[in-house]
């Protein structure tokens, strides 16, 4: 049964959830983003933006080391 509050079908494709897994790596904001874009996009039926949403946070990521 799909729960779209807790267990969304989106979110909970293989042996682990996704947000078990951000929670274990400690991954911040914009990390979280990239993982949790990518891994549902192909799930949730916007597959092209979702990526384009991951890849948006990886950009600013990207941006932030480069300033540095």
């Amino acid at each position: 049964m799909n729960d779209n509050v807790n267990h969304p079908s989106h979110y909970t494709q293989g042996l682990i959830e996704v947000i078990d897994f951000i929670e274990d790596q400690k991954l911040d904001f914009r990390a979280a983003n990239v993982i949790k874009y990518t891994c549902r996009a192909k799930y949730k039926g916007k597959e092209l933006e979702d990526l384009r949403k991951a890849r948006f946070y990886l950009d600013r990521m990207i941006q932030e080391l480069e300033s540095k």
